[in-house]
Formats: C-alpha cells, sequence, structure tokens
C-alpha cells in the first residue's frame, strides 16, 4: 500500500478510480481503511464515476502512530489536509462517519479551500457517547502507562493492529515519554467535552455556521445513543448550506451494527448502501 509522509507521519492511503471529483472516506473508531465496508464502498463510488481516497489516519491501520496536537481529532484533521495537499488533489468531498464525521467537519472549519462539500452521519455527541469516547480512547493508554510504563501500552490489544501492520510503529511507542504521554491522553480525553452550545466536540457553533461548502447530514436514528438524532440536527440547523436526509437503513442500524461487531461483522459492512445518495450529492451543484 502506498505511503506519504505527512508532517513527519507516513499516511497509508490508496487511491481508488480516475474520476475528475474526488471523495475521501473516514471511517469511526481507530479502524483502519481495510475494515469491511470502506473499501466495498469505495468501490462502487469509483464505479460510478468518482476518484476515491481511502486512508489509515495517523494511529490507524499502516500509518505511524503520533501523539501531537490538542486532540487525536485535529491531529487527524490537519493530516488529511495535508494528504490532500501532498496528494495534489486541489479540493475533494470528505464523507465521513462516527469519528470520521467529527474529522471531517473539523478539516472543513480548519482546511476550507481543500474540502468541496461534506457528506456526514453518525455524528458523536451528547453526555454518554462523549463520556463512553473519553474514556475508550484514553483510558486504557493512561492506565497502562502509569502502571507499567510505554511497555503496557504496547501489550493493549487496542494497539496490535497498529503496532502488527506498522513495523515502525512498536519503537515509536516505546519511545514516548511516560509522562508526556499520560498528559496527551489526558489533555485528548478533555476534548471530548464540548464547549457550551456546541453538538460537537472540538468546534463552536460560529465555525459550523462559518461554512460555506455543501452539507448532507444523514439523520441519525432514534434509538442511537452513541450518535443521537439531536445531533445531527444540530449540526444540520447551524450550517446554512446544509440539507438533511433520511439514512439507507432503518431506525436500529447502529444497534445492530454492535450487535453484528461482537460476532465478528464490521460496523461498517453496510456503508456500501450509502453510494446512491453519495453519489447524487456529488452530482448537485
Amino acid at each position: 500500500m502506498p505511503t506519504i509522509t505527512i508532517d513527519g507521519t507516513a499516511i497509508a492511503y490508496d487511491l481508488l478510480g480516475d474520476g475528475p471529483r474526488t471523495a475521501v472516506l473516514t471511517p469511526g473508531g481507530r479502524f483502519s481503511k481495510d475494515t469491511p465496508g470502506v473499501r466495498e464502498l469505495a468501490e462502487r463510488l469509483a464505479h460510478g464515476g468518482l476518484r476515491v481516497l481511502i486512508w489509515d489516519r495517523p494511529n490507524c491501520g499502516e500509518s505511524d502512530l503520533c501523539f501531537r496536537g490538542a486532540s487525536e481529532s485535529l491531529l487527524h484533521a490537519d493530516a488529511l489536509a495535508g494528504l490532500l495537499r501532498g496528494l495534489g488533489v486541489p479540493r475533494a468531498m470528505l464523507v465521513g462517519g462516527s469519528a470520521g464525521s467529527r474529522v471531517s467537519l473539523l478539516a472543513a472549519i480548519r482546511h476550507p479551500e481543500v474540502v468541496d462539500r461534506l457528506f456526514l452521519l453518525w455524528i458523536s455527541g451528547g453526555a454518554v457517547s462523549l463520556a463512553a469516547l473519553a474514556f475508550h480512547y484514553c483510558h486504557d493508554s493512561l492506565a497502562a502507562a502509569a502502571a507499567g510504563g510505554m511497555e503496557a501500552v504496547a501489550a493493549l490489544p487496542g494497539w496490535q493492529e497498529q503496532l502488527n501492520r506498522n513495523p515502525r510503529n512498536r519503537a515509536a511507542l516505546l519511545r514516548q515519554d511516560g509522562a508526556a504521554f499520560i498528559e496527551t491522553m489526558k489533555r485528548w480525553a478533555w476534548s471530548f467535552f464540548p464547549q457550551e452550545n456546541s453538538p460537537v466536540p472540538g468546534l463552536v457553533p460560529a465555525q459550523l455556521a462559518a461554512l460555506q461548502m455543501p452539507v448532507m447530514v444523514l439523520r441519525s436514528g432514534e434509538s442511537d445513543y452513541h450518535h443521537p438524532r439531536e445531533t445531527s440536527e444540530a449540526v444540520h440547523a447551524m450550517i446554512a448550506q446544509s440539507r438533511i436526509a433520511e439514512p439507507p437503513w432503518g431506525d436500529r442500524e447502529w444497534i445492530e451494527r454492535l450487535q453484528a461487531a461482537s460476532h465478528g461483522e464490521g460496523l461498517f459492512a453496510r456503508w456500501p448502501l450509502l453510494a446512491p445518495q453519495i453519489l447524487e450529492f456529488a452530482r448537485t451543484s
């Protein structure tokens, strides 16, 4: 898989199709571009006439580990903009779900010159979801570093894919100063708690209101406690150029994905169903 170095961090990526417009797919969690559903969606979009970029964010898949920045989402947003510039892509449609929607929004806010439009789904929000994210992304690594140093962090299940797929990552993780790493985890955990009246951590309503590109928001299911419906509706309401639509699945999609994931099926396995809506949105002016 090709890589490109952005600000000292090697980013793994793949380009599919040769259409005149580029779309970037960003999944959630620390899932890689190879998680089931992502490449399959990219292939459908490429067949529909788009050039599609799938990529591993820093700390995901085959890309390098990196612990810079005020938050991991900001790190990813800046890396995405750098990746587009490094590949010579002037502007792209960003398609993101869950953490990917947050990264896409932040990239559009911080680097609007490289973003043509946004297609967003599964936007994380609400007290339960954001507290869970702070715990999921930061707690185990912080606790391991405090108890056993960076060797203990390197033994955590959550880092094994990154260490196994990128031979540089184990040494890079072990080189981290334990105390500084703990402070980074604390800082990144705090970043999941949004400012007052903000539906999404890491940004404020005025930043959403300033977005000028077309935005499509898919309304979350009423049953989705990780990506509340009210969060998707609030983001839509704050963006003047936004449209909101129903997703291509039922209300319990996220709960069903969580249940399926416990049996080995990916959270994003049904993302290929998004292809018709994304292609239609890409064609609109």
